[in-house]
């Protein structure tokens, strides 16, 4: 096991393991009361996340191959610095196919109660190729009671300002289109010499008692320091 590995292990409730189909190292986090989430290390890339009685709440493509350079199809994606076709590179940049990191030294505090694992990504010279700018893309990944919060940050470590997009992409398994209430969403953009772009995204799925689906909220933000 590598030393960054150790280091996300050494919470309790965080397991590495290999996965039995790719051979690719992902996490697996444990909550408080039982919820459960999975996220590899390939496109730093949360694939599963199962609330307290075993229901898996992300919907993962059965088409999904985890075979590099290909992207994960499903769960929640990082797209970054590019979101859809809105720029020059490849549709939904380059973070969803990279490999990540454990983030060695990160900046958000400890969390006591919650499961808590901190990804990064930096640029490789391939990257600087195609995208010619220096960063660090942090991704901090919570498992609470009831809730999946994911914190990605950006920051500019260059010498110039760039501009960039980003989204937390996600697919959550429905089992009834009719229960899916809507889906709201807010983004502001504030621009300076190192850091920008500050966006909340709110997805909710119905509460129907009789239905006995648990209300899902997942609050994402980015902050940038």
């Amino acid at each position: 096991m590598s030393n960054q590995a150790h280091s996300a292990s050494a919470n309790s409730r965080v397991e590495v393991v290999m996965d039995s189909t790719s051979g690719l190292e992902k996490f697996k986090l444990r909550g408080p009361k039982g919820s459960s989430a999975e996220i590899f290390l390939y496109g730093g890339q949360v694939t599963s996340w199962k609330n307290e009685h075993g229901e898996e709440l992300l919907f993962m493509s059965s088409k999904a191959a985890f075979k590099p350079p290909n992207p994960i199809r499903g769960g929640i994606a990082i797209c970054f610095p590019q979101f859809s076709n809105m720029g020059s590179l490849d549709k939904h940049g380059f973070a969803r196919n990279r490999m990540w990191s454990i983030d060695p030294n990160p900046s958000l505090p400890p969390s006591k109660d919650n499961t808590v694992i901190d990804l990064l990504l930096k640029p490789t010279s391939e990257d600087m190729k195609i995208w010619p700018h220096s960063f660090e893309l942090r991704l901090r990944v919570t498992l609470e009671a009831g809730k999946l919060q994911l914190t990605p940050r950006v920051r500019n470590t260059d010498s110039k300002p760039f501009t960039f997009t980003l989204a937390v992409h996600t697919h959550l398994s429905v089992s009834d289109i009719r229960y899916f209430v809507s889906i709201f969403s807010v983004m502001y953009v504030w621009k300076g010499w190192k850091h920008w772009t500050i966006s909340i995204i709110f997805l909710t799925k119905s509460a129907l008692q009789n239905k006995g689906i648990p209300l899902l909220l997942i609050l994402r933000w980015i902050v940038c320091i």
